[in-house]
């Protein structure tokens, strides 16, 4: 039965321009593959339209709620493969209960984006972005920026990606202060704080946590108000652990020296947003992952997981590994 055709609707839109040679393994496992126009994230409606006799998911952080996973449409839907480390758009609960695999790709971006953090810190921090507007615009204007070297960094949610941002502040000679909600037993280097204090005493706070009930609006109008007023705020983790309306807000009356944001509550960012015309601010459209090596290499792992399934074999790196020992589990997989 493995050796039957599978349907594969692309929904993320890397494929197009690094996922070349992982579409060609995909199709050489026996794999016929959809890519619509525009490619994703899809929304609920969307989904409903386009998942009817589709096997697998090559997903963007479309919205597999449980509407979706439940629905006929997604009656032969085996595997939801995530491109990226982020599955916070997918009801696990209700994919694990329908028999539905959900496959992630994890360690595999930490040193993309811990490029990406501090690459905005060092652009927020020096005004690089202001710099570059200036001689494209044909003026010539200097703008006063801040220190890096010698500097206080706060890390906020100190797991992989935490860790390597920690790494490349060493290289600075920063002082790392982190807090995360289960610290592990290897501080390297850093000094494990409560958020309070972690925000009172850094220059710049980063922020690489998970987003969950526990973190969701995490930095809000209080916390903005525990940080220095010539500290800078950096998010490369999900746009919902801010609260944007207190940022935007923060930034117009100078309670902080300026942010960067490489995540949005909603994305793309809305032309309404309070955070358009913010003073102090250096927006990117999510792209903390998207270095050309880096991005081959997951689109490798993310195809990697659906022709495995299809062989009858677990994946790597699946979510929720009970899916394995459901009555409804969509295929056979060998035993591990």
């Amino acid at each position: 039965m493995h050796w039957m055709s599978w349907n594969v609707l692309i929904s993320c839109r890397v494929f197009d321009t690094v996922g070349s040679d992982a579409l060609a393994s995909l199709r050489a496992a026996g794999c016929h593959l959809e890519m619509p126009t525009p490619l994703g994230p899809f929304s609920v409606d969307s989904l409903l339209k386009k998942l009817e006799g589709i096997d697998a998911v090559l997903a963007s952080p479309d919205a597999f709620t449980a509407q979706v996973l439940e629905s006929k449409a997604a009656e032969h839907l085996k595997i939801i493969s995530r491109w990226g480390v982020g599955y916070d758009s997918i009801d696990i609960a209700a994919a694990t209960r329908q028999g539905i695999v959900v496959a992630y790709t994890p360690g595999l971006l930490n040193e993309a984006v811990a490029d990406w953090a501090f690459a905005l810190l060092l652009g927020i921090a020096r005004r690089v972005h202001l710099g570059h507007e200036s001689v494209v615009s044909g003026a010539w204007t200097s703008h006063w920026g801040h220190d890096i070297h010698g500097k206080t960094l706060g890390i906020v949610g100190f797991g992989r990606i935490g860790r390597a941002v920690a790494k490349r502040a060493s290289g600075f000679n920063m002082k790392v202060l982190a807090h995360d909600s289960t610290p592990g037993p290897d501080s390297d280097g850093a000094e494990f704080v409560g958020l309070d204090e972690l925000l009172e005493r850094s220059d710049f706070v980063s922020l690489h946590v998970a987003l969950n009930d526990g973190t969701r609006g995490l930095i809000g109008a209080e916390q903005l108000r525990r940080m220095k007023p010539n500290a800078y705020l950096i998010n490369t983790a999900r746009g919902p652990v801010v609260d944007e309306v207190a940022l935007a807000k923060c930034l117009r009356v100078g309670e902080i020296a300026g942010a960067a944001l490489d995540v949005f509550s909603k994305e793309p960012l809305p032309a309404d947003s309070p955070l358009r015309g913010a003073p102090n601010l250096l927006l990117t459209p999510h792209m903390a992952s998207f270095a050309r090596e880096t991005g081959e290499s997951v689109c490798a792992a993310a195809a990697d997981a659906i022709i495995d399934l299809k062989n009858g074999h677990r994946p790597r790196w699946v979510v929720d590994p009970s899916v394995f020992e459901s009555s409804v589990l969509r295929t056979t997989v060998a035993k591990s």
